[in-house]
């Protein structure tokens, strides 16, 4: 139970950086005030980006079955036309029609001269390619860009190139829109990233040729994955460190959900352009939101907007039914002046990414990192561009590959703090890319086996996506924790542009990509289990710390499935650790009081000690933090999804 911590008790150490998890918990951590924001704000807010990441997918389908358009037959049946002007061979002992060139002959003579009852086609006359456009069998595929802009034969590369267009925005994105969040705030940049992923949209709807439509996918792509992180942010900066594992795995679920929404939606929907409209024209509503979704009140500090971040922690406060401290206003001014003026004092050096590769330790586990982070973005987002063209039913084969992601976010939730992060990353990697591998010894004709295997895969790479983020936190040093993982993300976000070439590459052979995804994701599963575990450990704090981090790993280690829980003193250890040992309440552990009496007794000194102990302690990164700034404890985009 928590106790309620009275104004006076909240002092501070001027020597550490000020931090809004100190005050949180006279107000309320994870109180109703914040329910209300993560459930009908800050989750909703996050299924836009599964709708218009995935709905290309089905915007660029193409028919199982075209052929070559001769205006003079069109009068005539398909399968008369295709008898009289197409080529054909025999596969597998049926008759297949060529796809892209039909008979070089003069219809017009041959219809005006009435001679088409002594034509008979056969393999010595010549062909010619397509020159009047196609003709589409629409049973299975009765609408896309596919069908309106001939993208077939030569051209059918080209809804290929729409999805590396829209990846080249991802990066971009995120930086531009990270910086909007950081001079301007998360409302605007919330607003500002909906308002141009929803322009975005409505010009991919009334795209007239293929080079407009594939340029309005890369301004949707300047919102992915920005539109899902920003209200992420929002949400993980107002609740207590302790809930913040929780945020992320429900904002992951509501992710989670956009993607089967959209399943359920391109089952009625068949027509591309109403698809492009029905995923975007219902997120107008989400700028309601701008009358009710609250700043950060972290940036609003950082910025020294003294004012406006005590009206919301007020509301905050009076929601949560608690009682807001008077004498917090005077103690909060003074600690934002301190802290101004602490950053003004400090002098302190840039550290790039080249600090990251100066030293063969923390080198080598950037480049494992940077490695298992490649693997598992390129791979999770290929497989789930690869789902619909599995199985019989596209819809429900995507609705099946996002339902399979949900059991991993639980699985990993739980797994996490009882056997650490390395073994579950990379055990799921290595079974994930083994199910992968082996559909080449299924039967060319065994669909249902292929997808089942498939459907493994992806959750498990799911489950390990979501571990290599806060496990990159933990083993990355605080000092360069934020550049590390934008290091890492950016390089891991150049697969995004590779992938959809490897799920081209199974329109010849269904397998295929399937093969490649999971041969890169198990090697990068084995090297992983080079890097040390982070559980039950003293993270790193400076780049000094990093190199002797895990320097003296051997292969015991590697074989160590479950974490040694290490011995803690007062001034290291885990939050979890000290916690499960010392049953100290939550109001001693996120503030301390700092005794103007000379004389202590032993046991006041004890818990002083405990109680600083543990406050740095919550500085470290939760299970499933995300990476802070020095300004006020606020929190960064990085390109992650």
């Amino acid at each position: 139970m928590v106790k309620d911590i009275n104004e006076d008790e909240i002092t501070y150490c001027d020597d550490e950086p000020f931090d809004l998890d100190e005050l949180l918990p006279s107000i309320g951590e994870f109180g109703k005030y914040q329910k209300l924001l993560l459930w009908f704000i800050c989750l909703p807010a996050c299924v836009p980006c599964g709708f218009c990441a995935f709905n290309q997918i089905f915007m660029a389908d193409t028919p199982k079955d075209y052929w070559c358009r001769v205006p003079q037959l069109m009068n005539f049946s398909e399968e008369h036309k295709k008898l009289l002007s197409i080529p054909s061979f025999t596969e597998n002992g049926e008759q297949v029609y060529d796809k892209c060139r039909r008979y070089a002959v003069d219809w017009d003579f041959i219809l005006q001269e009435g001679n088409l009852e002594s034509f008979m086609p056969n393999e010595s006359l010549p062909t010619q390619h397509c020159d009047n456009g196609w003709e589409y069998n629409k049973t299975d595929v009765q609408s896309s860009i596919v069908i309106d802009y001939d993208l077939v034969c030569e051209k059918d590369i080209y809804p290929t190139l729409g999805l590396v267009a829209l990846n080249i925005g991802g990066p971009i994105g995120v930086y531009f829109f990270g910086m909007l969040n950081d001079r301007y705030g998360r409302r605007f940049s919330y607003f500002s990233c909906l308002g141009t992923l929803l322009i975005g949209s409505f010009i991919t709807a009334f795209s007239t040729n293929f080079g407009m439509w594939a340029l309005s996918r890369i301004v949707v792509g300047l919102t992915i994955p920005a539109v899902y992180q920003i209200p992420f942010i929002i949400a993980l900066e107002l609740v207590g460190p302790n809930y913040r594992s929780f945020v992320t795995v429900m904002t992951c679920t509501f992710y989670t959900f956009g993607l089967m929404g959209l399943a359920l939606v391109t089952v009625f929907v068949k027509d591309w352009f109403i698809l492009s409209l029905v995923t975007s024209v219902p997120f107008l509503l989400y700028f309601l939101y701008i009358f009710i979704m609250p700043e950060s009140p972290r940036w609003l500090l950082a910025k020294g907007k003294l004012e406006d971040a005590l009206k919301i922690l007020e509301t905050m406060a009076r929601i949560n039914g608690k009682e807001f401290p008077e004498t917090f206003h005077s103690k909060l001014e003074e600690r934002v002046l301190q802290e101004k003026q602490r950053k003004s004092k400090r002098k302190d050096r840039t550290v790039g990414a080249s600090d990251l590769c100066k030293t063969p330790n923390m080198r080598m586990k950037t480049f494992l990192i940077t490695l298992n982070w490649f693997a598992n973005e390129t791979v999770y987002l290929g497989l789930s561009y690869y789902g619909p063209s599995l199985g019989s039913n596209p819809p429900l084969s995507f609705f099946l590959s996002s339902l399979v992601e949900l059991p991993s976010y639980a699985l990993c939730w739980f797994v996490m703090d009882r056997y650490g992060r390395r073994w579950p990353m990379c055990l799921l990697m290595i079974l994930g890319g083994i199910s992968c591998v082996i559909t080449v010894l299924l039967p060319e004709d065994a669909e249902m086996g292929t997808l089942i295997l498939y459907l493994i895969s992806k959750s498990m790479i799911c489950g390990s996506f979501l571990i290599i983020y806060p496990f990159a936190g933990e083993l990355y040093p605080t000092q360069a924790r934020g550049v590390g993982i934008g290091f890492s993300s950016y390089v891991g976000g150049l697969g995004l542009i590779i992938i959809p070439f490897i799920t081209y590459l199974g329109k010849e052979n269904l397998r295929l990509p399937l093969f490649i995804m999971g041969w890169l994701v198990t090697a990068g599963g084995f090297t992983g289990l080079r890097l040390p575990e982070t559980l039950h450990s003293r993270l790193p704090q400076t780049i000094e710390e990093g190199e002797e981090y895990g320097k003296n790993w051997n292969y015991n280690d590697c074989l160590r499935c479950i974490p040694i829980e290490t011995t803690l003193d007062s001034a290291s250890g885990s939050y979890e650790n000290l916690a499960a040992k010392e049953d100290i309440e939550l109001s001693q552990v996120i503030s301390f009081k700092t005794s103007t009496i000379d004389e202590k007794t032993p046991l006041e000194a004890r818990r002083t000690e405990r109680r600083q102990t543990m406050k740095k302690l919550m500085r470290q990164p939760s299970v499933m933090d995300t990476q802070k700034t020095g300004e006020l404890g606020s929190m960064q985009l990085t390109y992650w999804f």
